[in-house]
């Protein structure tokens, strides 16, 4: 905040400031220009789409919301651990899956709940899952974001995550081309904890790995440095200013993430995905130009043949990252946060080029990202999630000690 500030002294005039007065002069435009689109698409959706995408979007501006004020990234997180072995990013994630999942067991056991069908975020474990969760490993790092951070940064005005969205929706859509190729690898198929050992037993067992892996973590941490760097934040801001301007801690944000998350999956019938969007925008796009991807065998059956010929807005993950971006380019605008002025070298934009493509295509062919296949993937009881998070760090463990400092990154 520049020279508007709110006078401490006088609390009592703190309602009667403006929204405009709290704002720097560069974050007015864009917070307004935001606020007014995510009112206009909410309209749309709400009365042309139907009242389920409505409410999905407003989630959607939750999560993004969330995100930037809490700068919940596994990318900055996992590469901390790796150089300097704090964990507090990699502990507030395992405990917002284990939050999840606490709620995702039982409901997907109960499937039909109030008549909806709920479906869990289940796919095949196999080599796929392996070799695409590495590169996707590999791609964040290099390209400084995941599926969920690549949104959000975006949301947040940087121009360098720009291009890194733009080349993960081209290697998503090139992942659809191959992804039969992949799918006949050797795969154990879907395996799922909530049928194998039921609601109970099943979210036992996640519990105790997550629990495992929080433990391992944290021991690490202390023997580094002698002290656990707490989850929750302690800062000068507090009610309404906190909750509209942040930043908020790593332990709100996992909670409310692991609400949103549940909220989703009784909404949608399904959990919070990302990147499939991403391939659906891609392949809109390349019909549009004249590329026949309805002759593809991935658009040719089922949802993604619908999907591929019905309106974005119909798609409920197209529709929460729209939510994501602006319910993120909202806070950022609200927070004084807004990137507008950023010196980007040569090699920032190659790196995000090329990180983007390696994660758009890991993603499709390891049947999710960070938030499709990890949280979701993990907190539904599917093993491919387990095999994805693994993959992942290594390819990300990978890229920080070795390819990174190759290409004098750090």
């Amino acid at each position: 905040m520049s020279s508007n500030k709110l006078s401490m002294s006088a609390p009592h005039q703190a309602s009667a400031v403006s929204v405009p007065s709290l704002l720097r002069q560069s974050d007015r435009l864009p917070t307004f220009v935001t606020g007014a689109a995510a009112v206009a698409l909410f309209a749309v959706l709400f009365t042309g789409v139907g009242e389920r995408q409505a409410w999905l979007f407003l989630v959607g501006m939750l999560l993004g919301a969330t995100l930037l004020h809490a700068s919940f990234g596994f990318t900055g997180g996992w590469r901390r651990l790796v150089l300097e072995r704090r964990s507090r990013a990699l502990r507030a994630q395992l405990l917002m899956v284990g939050l999840a999942a606490l709620a995702f067991f039982p409901l997907l056991a109960a499937s039909p709940v109030g008549g909806k069908t709920l479906v869990g975020a289940l796919a095949p474990t196999g080599v796929a899952v392996a070799v695409g969760a590495f590169i996707f490993g590999v791609g964040m790092q290099l390209a400084g974001g995941c599926g969920s951070g690549t949104l959000f940064t975006v949301g947040g005005g940087s121009k360098r995550m720009l291009v890194t969205l733009a080349t993960f929706v081209l290697g998503a859509l090139l992942g659809t081309a191959h992804l039969g190729w992949w799918l006949a690898l050797p795969s154990f198929g879907n395996v799922s904890l909530v049928k194998e050992l039921g609601a109970p037993a099943g979210v036992a067992v996640t519990l105790a790995g997550l629990a495992c892996i929080y433990g391992v973590a944290r021991y690490f941490e202390h023997k580094a440095h002698g002290n656990i760097e707490p989850l929750a934040m302690a800062g000068t801001a507090s009610g309404w200013q906190r909750l509209l301007r942040g930043p908020w801690s790593l332990l709100s944000a996992a909670i409310v993430l692991a609400g949103l998350n549940i909220a989703t999956l009784l909404i949608a019938g399904h959990p919070w995905s990302i990147t499939y969007a991403f391939g659906l925008w891609g392949a809109k796009i390349a019909q549009a130009v004249g590329f026949a991807v309805s002759d593809w065998p991935f658009w040719q059956a089922g949802y993604n043949a619908r999907a591929l010929n019905s309106s974005v807005l119909a798609d409920t993950t197209s529709v929460m990252n729209f939510g994501l971006l602006l319910g993120s380019a909202l806070a950022a605008g609200l927070a004084g946060k807004f990137a507008v002025a950023q010196a980007i070298s040569l090699r920032g934009y190659a790196t995000a080029l090329i990180g983007g493509l390696l994660m758009g295509y890991g993603a499709r062919v390891s049947f999710g990202c960070n938030i499709g296949a990890l949280f979701s993937g993990i907190a539904s009881g599917s093993l491919h999630g387990w095999l994805w998070f693994a993959c992942a760090f290594l390819g990300s463990w990978l890229c920080v000690r070795l390819i990174r400092p190759a290409l004098k990154l750090d």
